[in-house]
């Protein structure tokens, strides 16, 4: 884990625990209940919009990190080079002025708001998602209901995080990001997420914290790798730089931080919602 080599780098582990989650949501699809709530094109419609988010965000952040080690080995900032790969001047300038300065909180939040601006185009504002996807009405019954979440789990069988709602919008895609970045490096807890991630093998499937929750809960959604294969995606080198077009929010995303006081353990209403969606599901085909 990149993280372990260079924990100042802190968007890194929170990357990876974001990514788990999109992989619980990429399984749920072909688990029991959205086979039966959803047809097949369906599933396929909302697991590609899923992988094609995870592999904008990665594919635009490895050089990143790279250069970021390749610096240190040289021992000088190599971050100029982040144009060859496509990689915006925005990150480009918080890299350089990390280099300098050592803000780990700032450098966090520039990656928070740079992932979630170059997803907008080939993700939020793709004509086919936005159809089949954004469009539907499993995705607008399940946006307003709060059945998607971003949790972190515990040893313990605890869960934390916050519920998804409005995920189309930029501001709360950035806002969302910055809370789950308070919540995963908070005193309180940070050591019990970084303890589940180094003890808990990353199979894809929500058991993985669910056998933490209750010896009475078994597998219900498949391991990743045993339904889906690797998707190879082509590169698209002609998508504008964001942050020409985001200019002027700049200022407000990087002074707003989202940080709270308290997180309360969601555990009981998450296994709620879980079951209220499941009884929606059974009560449409009658079981």
């Amino acid at each position: 884990m990149f993280y372990k080599s260079f924990p100042e780098v802190k968007w890194s582990f929170l990357a990876s625990m974001v990514s788990r989650n999109a992989g619980w949501n990429m399984t749920d699809l072909e688990g029991k209940w959205f086979k039966l709530a959803l047809d097949a094109r369906q599933r396929l419609s909302f697991f590609l919009t899923y992988e094609l988010a995870n592999w904008t965000i990665f594919r635009d952040a490895f050089p990143q990190l790279l250069l970021y080690r390749l610096s240190l080995y040289y021992n000088k900032p190599l971050f100029h080079l982040l144009k060859a790969f496509n990689v915006s001047c925005f990150m480009e300038a918080e890299w350089q002025w990390f280099w300098e300065n050592k803000d780990e909180k700032r450098l966090i939040n520039s990656l928070i708001i740079n992932e979630q601006n170059i997803i907008q185009e080939p993700v939020l504002h793709n004509h086919l998602l936005r159809k089949k996807v954004f469009g539907t009405v499993s995705y607008i019954i399940q946006d307003f209901g709060h059945y998607s979440c971003v949790v972190f789990p515990t040893l313990e069988g605890k869960l934390y995080g916050f519920s998804v709602h409005g995920f189309q919008k930029l501001d709360n895609r950035i806002s969302l990001g910055q809370k789950l970045a308070s919540l995963l490096f908070s005193p309180i807890y940070s050591e019990k997420f970084h303890q589940f991630s180094e003890m808990t093998e990353h199979s894809g499937s929500r058991y993985d914290y669910e056998q933490y929750i209750s010896r009475k809960l078994y597998r219900e959604t498949p391991i990743l790798r045993s339904v889906y294969p690797v998707i190879a995606h082509p590169l698209n080198e002609s998508q504008k730089d964001w942050v020409f077009i985001k200019k002027k929010k700049l200022k407000k995303w990087s002074k707003r931080t989202d940080s709270i006081n308290s997180y309360p353990e969601i555990t009981k209403w998450f296994i709620h919602k879980q079951h209220q969606m499941q009884g929606i599901i059974a009560l449409k085909h009658g079981l």
